[in-house]
């Protein structure tokens, strides 16, 4: 799963690697949680790309209540097609999430060790995401989800999934809103990870509250 990540990188550094024309307005953040507005990036009618800011936790257009959107956070890849929340935004609502790096949780005998899990050159990457619009009322709510697949071997030792990591040259077929669903699964599955490093952090991350460098940097001692 996908329940905490980071994003420090500047606005012109995702504009740059999104090739985004305007400006993008987000708030840095070392620790975010679920239920937050996280940016995403997604695609215009004429195929131009964008950032939103969207929750964190999807909301299906047919959800009496908001709240289920907090069991909602992750997707995953094996049943996309077949779950009612997300197999219509499979078709067209597909989005990028930037992200710098996430983190998990390995079980020990003594507790649990936090990892932040991020490129080996620390650079920025993006998760596969789906987002969704409800409206109730006068409300209207866009809401987000992280795709996520089996863990592969090197990730297996610290959790048994992981989220989807989009190699940037997918990222145009990804969002592609003329593409149907049997032509944008197969890019779930790719071999993002293959510069992926993994950095044991301290405990200070476990608590959302906390935002700053020290939930990224190495206890390693």
């Amino acid at each position: 799963m996908c329940g905490r990540y980071s994003l420090t990188a500047t606005s012109e550094e995702l504009a740059e690697h999104f090739r985004v024309l305007k400006q993008v307005c987000f708030e840095p953040s070392f620790n975010i949680p679920p239920g937050q507005k996280i940016l995403n990036i997604v695609a215009r009618a004429d195929g131009s790309r964008k950032a939103v800011n969207l929750l964190w936790g999807l909301v299906p257009p047919w959800a009496k209540d908001r709240k289920i959107g907090w069991n909602l956070s992750n997707a995953r890849r094996e049943t996309l097609t077949e779950k009612p929340a997300f197999r219509e935004a499979l078709k067209r609502q597909r989005c990028l999430i930037p992200a710098d790096g996430y983190f998990e949780w390995q079980k020990r005998a003594e507790g649990k060790q936090a990892f932040h899990i991020h490129r080996e050159d620390r650079k920025l990457f993006a998760f596969a995401g789906l987002w969704e619009q409800w409206i109730r009322d006068e409300e209207t709510l866009y809401s987000c989800t992280i795709i996520t697949t089996a863990a592969n071997a090197s990730m297996r030792a610290v959790h048994e999934r992981m989220p989807v990591i989009m190699p940037p040259a997918y990222y145009q077929a990804w969002l592609d809103k003329t593409a149907g669903t049997d032509a944008v699964l197969p890019l779930l599955d790719n071999d993002a990870y293959v510069d992926i490093a993994m950095t044991p952090v301290s405990d200070w991350v476990n608590n959302p509250r906390h935002n700053d460098a020290r939930c990224v940097e190495s206890c390693r001692s």
